[in-house]
């Protein structure tokens, strides 16, 4: 949860209006550095995540990613593309986790001992994972790119496998390839920019705030659905509306494929519809 620090603290500190006109920043409580959720103003303002239920991922795992893309609107710029899958042609659909990594050195090796020892979590995020993350969600890790370094190896994702998780996208890179194709990891995909042997060194500085993952803005709790061909990132309100606009969109293909294979018609005619042949699809009582 973001909501955690009111701007009128209850300690009596002064008030984000006052400190606005002081040109003060409004203190931080004693301990709030130890919360378990970074702490982001942004996920403060935009509106809240609104739930996204099993059934209706199941339902976007069923659909094609270009007819999601189709629903999506202004978020179709959400699209990132270019990773390697270990288990290719399988689709994920689920909520996003999010997790950002910066290279080490030895101040921020001290700070990020220091607050995991008082937050009482695991500073290696993918432990983290494997400790706290719940059935449904998508690991999204922003870890540097093509030029970044690896989140984990098949021990770090058989314990967040085993946690529920449907996934991880990795904006870096991962361990142990070939193990993670092995038949005990099937229905957990692992899309990354690209496989190495190094141990993990980078450090976890942000856990379920906002990140990066290519050219686009990750928010906690949004909606993932990735496959071989990219993942996309929306909100979860727009969850209704996607299924039903790409549900439409995919039953019309499938009708417009079934008229190509009668031969019975020119291409130009069935894609897209003529006049007359979206009218009788539509009599037929389809979905148009």
């Amino acid at each position: 949860m973001q909501r955690l620090v009111p701007f009128v603290l209850a300690f009596g500190i002064v008030t984000a209006s006052a400190a606005q006109e002081s040109g003060r920043d409004v203190p931080v409580p004693e301990g709030f550095r130890a919360n378990r959720t970074t702490f982001s103003a942004v996920m403060d303002v935009v509106p809240p995540r609104d739930s996204v239920s099993d059934l209706q991922l199941k339902q976007l795992e069923a659909l094609p990613l270009e007819s999601i893309w189709s629903a999506l609107g202004d978020y179709r710029l959400n699209y990132v593309r270019g990773f390697t899958s270990t288990q290719p042609g399988e689709r994920i659909a689920g909520r996003a986790l999010t997790m950002r990594f910066l290279p080490p050195r030895p101040d921020l090796v001290q700070a990020i001992d220091t607050l995991a020892a008082e937050g009482d979590w695991d500073r290696r995020y993918y432990a983290r994972a494997a400790e706290e993350a719940k059935p449904g969600d998508i690991v999204v890790a922003e870890l540097g790119g093509a030029d970044g370094h690896n989140l984990f190896g098949a021990m770090g994702a058989l314990g967040i496998k085993l946690r529920g998780v449907r996934g991880v996208i990795i904006d870096g890179g991962s361990r142990d390839l070939i193990e993670l194709r092995d038949p005990m990891f099937d229905g957990f995909p692992v899309f990354a920019r690209f496989f190495d042997v190094h141990t993990t060194s980078w450090l976890g500085v942000e856990w379920d705030a906002p990140v990066r993952v290519g050219g686009v803005t990750v928010l906690p709790g949004d909606v993932v659905v990735a496959d071989d061909s990219g993942a996309l990132f929306f909100p979860a309100d727009l969850v209704p509306s996607v299924i039903a606009t790409a549900g439409a969109r995919d039953a019309l293909e499938a009708y417009e494929r079934e008229l190509l294979r009668s031969q019975m018609y020119r291409f130009r005619d069935v894609y897209p519809l003529s006049p007359e042949l979206r009218e009788q699809y539509e009599t037929q009582g389809r979905r148009p």
